[in-house]
């Protein structure tokens, strides 16, 4: 089955960082353009700083819009402006105000429909997060998926921000994300405990959040302690971990990660992909950086991009109900079915 080449969009990240490194290392390899039509969000100047500071090969052409875009060739578009002093290994205001306009472009390009999916390069860590967020931020490796319920909270906070209905709704996240996503049919997810040993929280919010989740008929399993269930390998038994935090599910995810490691936000509309790398100001610069996770990253993308147009086209399709289907549309027949599933007996654990 023949695929049309999709549009991947890649934001610049900090101009003082090793985002440009990653990016261009990542397409030093020309079968990546066989793959996709890339188009950088950034500064051609910085780029181009940037690939002569390193002794990079890496060619691009510039263009001034994303329509613009050769299919063959890495594009550069010129997100800003403005003159950016480039300062290796220092995370200044400019630096960072330069990634925030390549961003903000790539959103503007994103609401048009220039592109197909969104990957953005390393930057410094927002020291004011959100505090919620409806969609469920996932991490992957070569070895295991995390979705992680709570983020940017203390150990303290975890706890009071916990709920039945908050677990629940996560975990659905997270089951459509690797129905849809990772085109797992049947996934199976574990579910971790808060406490080292059973409490409050387990008996009160866990368990009946992984009941609930039974009864939606997702296959979860759970609670588990955290450093039993990493410890003893439990995670190859699953497609999917549900970590109440992201403390408790980023230190195991990382330490037992050793190839690459990526984030993307489940339960949105758009594909987004992040490398789950900062921008390691201590080697930009030095021709140091692993192009792994970027490249990963933009292959993760991708496969998500035509997963979920594989998992949605026989839905656009419908087949036509038959005759004797259609009798049973009234509100009687949707009455006796709502009757029947209210006394359904549940799944058998």
């Amino acid at each position: 089955m023949e695929h049309k080449k999709i549009r991947v969009a890649i934001t610049q990240g900090d101009t003082n960082g090793i985002g440009y490194e990653v990016i261009l290392k990542a397409f030093e390899d020309p079968m990546m353009l066989d793959l996709c039509t890339p188009i950088i969000y950034g500064s051609p100047k910085v780029a181009s700083f940037h690939r002569k500071t390193m002794g990079l090969e890496t060619q691009f052409q510039v263009i001034n819009d994303a329509n613009d875009a050769n299919p063959d060739r890495l594009n550069l578009l010129a997100a800003l402006d403005d003159e950016v002093k480039v300062e290796f290994g220092k995370p200044t205001e400019a630096s960072a105000e330069a990634a925030r306009k390549a961003m903000a472009r790539a959103k503007e390009d994103l609401q048009k429909g220039l592109f197909d999916v969104l990957v953005t390069a390393p930057v410094q860590a927002n020291p004011n997060p959100p505090r919620e967020d409806r969609a469920l931020t996932v991490i992957v490796s070569n070895l295991m998926r995390v979705g992680l319920v709570t983020t940017h909270l203390s150990s303290k906070e975890v706890a009071t921000a916990l709920s039945v209905e908050k677990i629940t709704d996560k975990g659905t996240l997270f089951h459509a994300s690797l129905r849809r996503d990772f085109r797992i049919s049947s996934p199976r997810i574990a579910v971790l405990a808060l406490n080292p040993q059973q409490g409050t929280e387990e008996e009160q919010i866990i368990k009946p959040a992984v009941e609930a989740l039974e009864q939606k008929g997702i296959q979860a399993f759970g609670p588990y302690v955290a450093e039993e269930f990493f410890s003893n390998g439990l995670y190859d038994s699953f497609d999917g971990v549900l970590a109440m935090s992201d403390e408790q599910g980023d230190l195991p995810f990382k330490t037992l990660s050793h190839e690459y490691a990526i984030k993307l936000k489940a339960g949105i509309s758009v594909v987004v992909v992040t490398p789950d790398q900062d921008p390691s100001f201590a080697i930009a610069g030095k021709g140091e950086a692993d192009p792994l996770f970027m490249r990963q990253a933009i292959f993760t993308a991708i496969d998500m991009y035509r997963h979920r147009a594989e998992y949605d086209a026989p839905l656009g399709h419908p087949l036509p109900k038959l005759y004797h289907e259609k009798r049973e549309d009234g509100d009687k027949a949707r009455f006796a079915i709502r009757a029947k599933d209210q006394f359904k007996t549940p799944p058998e654990k």
